[in-house]
């Protein structure tokens, strides 16, 4: 395969997860009569430019169709990740009521509506009909497009110049690498700040995350990657953070490189050196991947075998893209887990796709009070935990299912 990004064969194999359906389509009772589309889901590394990514290309209108189910709003780490981050952004770029923030996949507003709130004018990015029409019920203007550079166009042309430009974990959902970031490089004003978040590469295989590949993730980055994307698009990158979200992400800001306003800071140099320090750009560091994420496999399928064995009463919960990557991968079905439970009312009375488990609502956890709930969306253990230990009443055993044991 050649390199999406500089076009070299890219063969050194991270590791091969068999086959699919894409991760949110969710099916519901008519759908069960029919067989379901599955794709090859393998990852490679091009050892030119270093950039990961995934064999196959999905059409992205298998992807992201009317019936795109994630809503971001439905977690509240996720809420109130938003939260500060918009607070952090109008304090550090002076945005003030005349500015205009653009969201670039914006999903249901739950962050560009902060920005709204404070009075500025706002624009969201979105190409899902579902998670569009959510926006614009809490008043934002919403342009369902995929951005492109002609799509860029087409809104520079209405006048939209973004002041700050936000695209969070988007980066690694586009085939286009670099007609993407031209299209964000294109909406911005002269001095405008372009604000890119996306789980940090390093983080996904130190930490063997496979079950956050998946159709939807084209691309699994690195700062170096990110910061060549960007400068073929003619921005430069002037800031980068480290942030826990999602398992380990990295935020990086970045500028017009015909209009530098910003001067670099000390971080954009201590990523960089974290990664070559790691190996990141060296073969040897994507060894191992694969027996790593088979023992992690074989470790989930011991866990819910022996908890059959023993009579114990097993629930999943959260109906999460990570989670159907790792039930379809190790070929858990609903004998092993006979429900998942999920407080997304999109979800709720659904099936997830491949395993075909359903996906119901918290009331029949609280209902049947299982003996262990397999957590699918790890990274939102501490607040799966909470509703589970609150308002549920719950007081079984929780598992986390990337450590294939159980985790009280």
């Amino acid at each position: 395969m050649r390199c999406r990004h500089c076009g070299e064969l890219a063969d050194l194999v991270l590791v091969d997860l068999g086959s699919s359906p894409p991760s949110n389509a969710f099916l519901t009772e008519e759908d069960l009569r029919f067989s379901e589309t599955w794709f090859p889901l393998r990852v490679l590394v091009c050892e030119s430019c270093w950039l990961v990514q995934t064999e196959d290309v999905v059409d992205t209108s298998k992807l992201f169709d009317d019936g795109y189910a994630y809503f971001s709003g439905f977690s509240s780490t996720w809420v109130e990740h938003c939260c500060r981050y918009s607070e952090e952004a109008i304090r550090r770029f002076g945005l003030v009521e005349s500015s205009r923030v653009v969201e670039v996949a914006s999903n249901d507003g739950t962050l560009l509506k902060h920005f709204h709130d404070s009075g500025m004018n706002c624009t969201g990015i979105e190409p899902t009909a579902s998670t569009a029409a959510a926006a614009r019920e809490l008043g934002l203007e919403v342009e369902e497009v995929f951005l492109t550079p002609s799509t860029a166009d087409a809104l520079v042309a209405k006048g939209v110049a973004a002041d700050l430009l936000v695209a969070n974990n988007v980066l690694a959902h586009v085939p286009d690498l670099v007609g993407f970031v031209s299209g964000c490089r294109r909406l911005l004003a002269d001095d405008g700040v372009a604000s890119f978040e996306f789980p940090h590469l390093v983080e996904l295989v130190a930490k063997t995350q496979f079950d956050t590949i998946y159709h939807e993730h084209f691309s699994y980055l690195s700062l170096r990657v990110v910061e060549a994307v960007l400068e073929a698009a003619g921005l430069t990158v002037f800031d980068v953070e480290r942030l826990p979200i999602h398992g380990g992400s990295l935020r990086v800001y970045a500028q017009r490189s015909d209009r530098p306003t910003h001067r670099p800071v000390e971080s954009v140099g201590e990523v960089r050196l974290q990664e070559e320090s790691v190996g990141a750009f060296t073969r040897s560091f994507y060894l191992g991947f694969q027996d790593r994420a088979d023992k992690i496999k074989n470790g989930l399928l011991r866990l819910l075998i022996d908890a059959a064995a023993d009579g114990r009463r097993v629930a999943g919960y959260g109906a999460a893209a990570k989670g159907n990557t790792l039930l379809n991968y190790s070929g858990i079905r609903s004998d092993l887990l006979p429900y998942v439970v999920d407080n997304n009312p999109m979800k709720a009375g659904k099936y997830l796709p491949g395993s075909r488990i359903p996906i119901v609502s918290e009331q029949v956890l609280v209902d049947e009070l299982p003996d262990l709930v397999l957590v699918l969306p790890w990274n939102l253990r501490a607040e799966i935990a909470e509703r589970l230990r609150g308002p549920c009443g719950w007081t079984g055993t929780i598992a986390t299912a990337m450590s294939g044991q159980e985790d009280i």
